[in-house]
């Protein structure tokens, strides 16, 4: 079996597509995988990395005001269908996955006027414009979250869930707070504003932190991103906050270890991109969600709305975001255990840790010829 996938440009794309590549691999061991990315994305560098044959279709998205360079855009887009078209042809494929992304535009529409089975995988509460555009094209819509349905066509559209990493999946409380050095019995809040950081979220995070330094039965582990690491260190120096012996603040970068941070989190502290809630909602973590506020088509409020409205989050618009709202959030959820366990089996019900296996299995009965979508209930 040959399958094309496509996703590209940030995190969010690329590793839904490499989870689900996995788990096609382990249904179909000798199965062929050609990943189209483009060669500036993230994709360029950590797909190959994965093993998996790489190949580069050039492509920027539109930008939103009528612009000189938006015509210079549309005849790359063009020919960026062309080459997907050549793509297509020479690897032949019996089925191809976008996960999103301007990149993979080109390539799931040249596979549907070729008349290879395509399907795409839709992770926001509020589709993305490639992807409502290809709706019309692809023989399957594997949604995210419910509230997507109403933006594609019946008979199309299924509810999948969005695929989470099987580490994320594995990882246990026990080894995360080892792996830290947390105490097994506090509350452990993880606060991460995505593998870039957020200035806001940092910036909010001073104060809190300042309030809770050296206090028994809570701790943070706070991931600042790279960028933020220093200035985020020099403000709680400025706050009089002592990192090191405090005892219960843990300030990192970068975490490579994510899944086992989630693992022992009892509360995140999350932007609300669409993998992260899934992998929060996978874990049944309970969440104070603050939307990044730049969005396309603001899509990550509607996220945090959709799982805020479940009762397994609270929502802080990126605008009124301060340390003392922030800290008066968590302080409400840190003393209240009922409401605590409340969310988190709320967070729980909306999991779906399978997600990744029906989307494999949809995309290998496309391939065979099988009709995979089942329309959602309306």
């Amino acid at each position: 079996m040959r399958i094309i996938v496509s996703g590209g440009g940030t995190g969010g794309h690329i590793y839904p597509a490499l989870t689900i590549v996995r788990a096609i691999q382990k249904r179909i061991p000798d199965a062929e995988f050609l990943y189209v990315g483009t060669k500036d994305g993230l994709e360029a560098d950590i797909v190959p990395k994965e093993g998996i044959a790489f190949e580069t279709v050039n492509i920027r998205g539109f930008k939103r005001s009528l612009t000189p360079e938006n015509f210079l855009r549309g005849a790359q887009a063009f020919g960026g269908v062309m080459k997907a078209m050549g793509v297509v042809r020479r690897f032949h494929p019996d089925v191809a996955i976008g996960t999103g992304g301007y990149v993979c535009g080109p390539i799931l529409l040249a596979a549907s006027l070729m008349g290879v089975p395509t399907l795409i995988q839709e992770q926001n509460v509020m589709p993305g414009i490639t992807n409502r555009l290809l709706s019309r094209f692809v023989s399957c819509i594997a949604m995210g979250t419910k509230e997507a349905a109403q933006y594609f066509p019946k008979g199309k559209r299924v509810f999948t869930g969005n695929p989470i990493r099987e580490e994320v999946l594995k990882a246990r409380s026990g080894e995360g707070r080892e792996l830290f050095g947390l105490d097994p019995k506090a509350k452990t809040v993880l606060v991460s504003g995505g593998s870039r950081g957020a200035r806001s979220i940092n910036k909010a995070m001073i104060g809190v932190l300042a309030h809770y330094a050296g206090r028994d039965g809570v701790q943070f582990l706070h991931v600042t991103g790279k960028a933020g690491y220093e200035d985020t260190m020099a403000q709680l120096q400025k706050a009089g906050v002592d990192v090191a012996a405090s005892g219960n603040l843990f300030v990192e970068p970068y975490l490579y270890n994510m899944p086992q941070a989630l693992a022992c989190a009892d509360v995140a502290v999350f932007r609300a991109g669409a993998i992260g809630i899934a992998e929060l909602t996978a874990r049944g973590v309970p969440s104070v969600l603050i939307p990044y506020p730049f969005a396309a088509a603001n899509h990550q409020e509607m996220n945090a709305r959709a799982i805020v409205a479940a009762g397994a989050a609270r929502m802080i618009l990126d605008r009124e975001l301060t340390a003392e709202r922030l800290l008066s959030v968590l302080a409400e959820l840190l003393s209240e255990d009922a409401k605590l366990r409340r969310m988190a089996k709320s967070a729980k019900r909306l999991g779906r840790p399978q997600a990744a296996d029906e989307i494999a299995s949809r995309a290998i009965r496309l391939a065979k010829g099988q009709k995979a979508p089942v329309p959602v209930s309306e």
